[in-house]
C-alpha cells in the first residue's frame, strides 16, 4: 500500500442523504465545501488542512461522478469517514455488504501509520450483524493486532452507522463484538450511552496468571515491574485491563508526573498476562471523580480508553475508592461511568464526532 505524505483527491458527492450526514458534523468545524473539489491531506499532523479549488466548468463536466462517495468501489481505494472519541480516533469503513474486512491488518497498520498514512489509533469496520445482531464490528489496531472490543470506538461505531443509515434523534441497536453482545444508544444530546455488560473478575479469563486474592478474582494485588512493586487489580471488560493506583507501600499516584512511554510497554508485555493488557494508571479525585492515563494494548499511549474507563470504576469500587458512579477524567476529556448494582452491567456515556471523510490508496 502507498500513501503519499500530501495526496490530492477529486471526488464529487451528489448523494443528498451523505451530504446532509456529514455537511453537519464537518461544516463548522472546517473549511471543506461539497461538490467538485480538490483536497489536499497533510497527514503527517494529526491536524487536517485542506484546501478547496472549483474545478472549472470544461473539466466538471468530463467527470462523471458516483452515485455516492461511500458506494464508490475503485480497485485500490479504500474510502472512509475518520472519527474520533475524546481524541482516541479511528478510521470507520462502511463493511456492511461483506463479513470480511476490506482491508488486512497489515494495510490497516499502515493506514493508521500518522507520518505514512492517514493517523489513527485503529481501523473499524462495520459488518453485517450475526446472531440476530444488527450489525458487527470488527477493530485492527495501529499495529495490526485485533482487540476483542474498544469502547470508545463503539461509540464512533454507533454514529456512524446513524448517519449511513440517516438516522435521527434516539436509537439503540445491537452490535455483536468479539467481546460478546453491546448495546449502544445515541441520545437526544448526541452523546451515546453504551451498555458495556458485566465486568469479568476471574483471573483466568481475565485473562492473567496472577493468583486469585479474592476468591478467584484478582484486587489489590502486588506486581512487580521492573523491579518495582505495584498493587493492581485486573479486570477484563471483553478485553484484559490491569487497574493500577500506585506502589506498594508508596503515595497515591500523580498521573501526570508518569512516564508513560517508559512503564506501559512494560506492564503490556508483562509474563503475568498471556494476552498482554490494557493498563489504567489512576489518580483518585473524590469519590465520584477519578483521573487516569491509559496505555493500550497494541496502540500505547491514547486520548481515551472507553473499556479502560469502565474497568477502572470497577477496581476503584472494589478497591474501596470510589462510588459506582463517577466521572473519568482522560486526557481527551471525561466519560460518565456508572456499574449499577441491579443487573451489574457497566453503562458508559461520551461523544464522539465525525473528523474528515477521505480515500487512501492501497
Amino acid at each position: 500500500m502507498e500513501i503519499a505524505a500530501t495526496s490530492t483527491v477529486s471526488v464529487a458527492l451528489q448523494s443528498s442523504r451523505l451530504l446532509h450526514a456529514f455537511s453537519r458534523k464537518l461544516g463548522s468545524s472546517s473549511s471543506l465545501r461539497f461538490g467538485f473539489f480538490e483536497r489536499k491531506y497533510c497527514v503527517g499532523s494529526s491536524r487536517l488542512r485542506v484546501s478547496a479549488a472549483s474545478m472549472d466548468a470544461v473539466t466538471a463536466e468530463k467527470i462523471s461522478p458516483p452515485a455516492s462517495f461511500l458506494d464508490k468501489r475503485e480497485t485500490g481505494v479504500l474510502h472512509f469517514v475518520k472519527y474520533h472519541g475524546l481524541g482516541n480516533d479511528f478510521i470507520l469503513v462502511d463493511n456492511r455488504d461483506s463479513s470480511e474486512p476490506k482491508i488486512t491488518q497489515e494495510q490497516a497498520a499502515k493506514l493508521c501509520d500518522r507520518n505514512f498514512g492517514v493517523g489513527a489509533d485503529g481501523v473499524i469496520f462495520a459488518m453485517p450483524g450475526v446472531n440476530g445482531t444488527d450489525y458487527t464490528m470488527r477493530i485492527f489496531n495501529s499495529d495490526g493486532s485485533e482487540p476483542e472490543m474498544c469502547g470508545n470506538g463503539v461509540r464512533c461505531f454507533a454514529r456512524f452507522i446513524a448517519e449511513l443509515e440517516n438516522l435521527q434523534g434516539q436509537h439503540s441497536f445491537t452490535i455483536h463484538t468479539g467481546a460478546g453482545l453491546i448495546v449502544p444508544e445515541i441520545q437526544d444530546d448526541g452523546q451515546v450511552k453504551v451498555d458495556m455488560g458485566v465486568p469479568i473478575l476471574k483471573a483466568q479469563d481475565v485473562p492473567t496468571k496472577l493468583a486469585g486474592n479474592k476468591g478467584e478474582a484478582v484486587i489489590q494485588a502486588e506486581l512487580v515491574v521492573d523491579g518495582e512493586s505495584w498493587n493492581v487489580t485486573c479486570v477484563s471488560m471483553g478485553n484484559p485491563h490491569c487497574v493500577t493506583f500506585g506502589k506498594k507501600g508508596g503515595p497515591n499516584l500523580k498521573v501526570d508526573d508518569l512516564n508513560l512511554q517508559e512503564i506501559g510497554p512494560k506492564f503490556e508485555h508483562h509474563e503475568m498476562f498471556p494476552a498482554r493488557t490494557n493498563t489504567e494508571f489512576v489518580q483518585v479525585l473524590s469519590r465520584s471523580h477519578l483521573k487516569m492515563r491509559v496505555w493500550e494494548r497494541g496502540a500505547g499511549a491514547t486520548l481515551a480508553c472507553g473499556t479502560g474507563a469502565c474497568a477502572l470504576v470497577v477496581a476503584a469500587v472494589l478497591e474501596g475508592r470510589a462510588n459506582r458512579k463517577c466521572t473519568v477524567d482522560l486526557p481527551g476529556g471525561p466519560l460518565e461511568i456508572e456499574w449499577k448494582q441491579e443487573d451489574n452491567h457497566i453503562y458508559m456515556t461520551g461523544p464522539a464526532e465525525a473528523v474528515f471523510y477521505g480515500s487512501a490508496l492501497l
